[in-house]
């Protein structure tokens, strides 16, 4: 499984990852397509009422998050604390249908960055792995 571009820092080594994205800049920007597809398409509703109206304070935890995942700044931790996956969306509904929903939201917004696609391949398989560890039921 080929993990970065030929001739590039392999994806996941220490702030490889946060690097291709752009740093916090290029997150947040995924970040945001992410969070419009959220609140546009018709698969994500279930997820989408699951937030906050206004999703500021998501688009900032999640981009926050992120941050330290991808190997750069530990953000979220800095402003929000420490974090555990599972313990943070245990109060939800979370079942394959909202997984698969919050990937097809992320795989859109991953569309949408200029990013290498081995990297945009390489970052959505990653993003599984949280994504899964947030399902609750079912």
């Amino acid at each position: 499984m080929q993990i970065s571009e030929p001739g590039q820092p392999r994806y996941g080594d220490g702030d490889t990852s946060y690097q291709a994205t752009g740093g916090i800049a290029g997150i947040r920007r995924l970040v945001d397509a992410f969070y419009d597809q959220m609140e546009s398409l018709p698969e994500a509703a279930e997820i989408r009422a699951l937030h906050p109206r206004n999703l500021d304070e998501s688009r900032d935890k999640l981009s926050c998050f992120l941050s330290g995942w991808l190997g750069g700044p530990k953000l979220y931790r800095e402003k929000y604390g420490p974090i555990s996956i599972p313990a943070a969306h245990a109060h939800l509904g979370i079942g394959s249908q909202e997984r698969d929903a919050w990937l097809l939201c992320m795989e859109k917004a991953l569309d949408q960055q200029s990013w290498p696609e081995g990297f945009k391949h390489y970052l959505l398989r990653a993003l599984s792995v949280p994504a899964e560890r947030c399902r609750t039921r079912d």
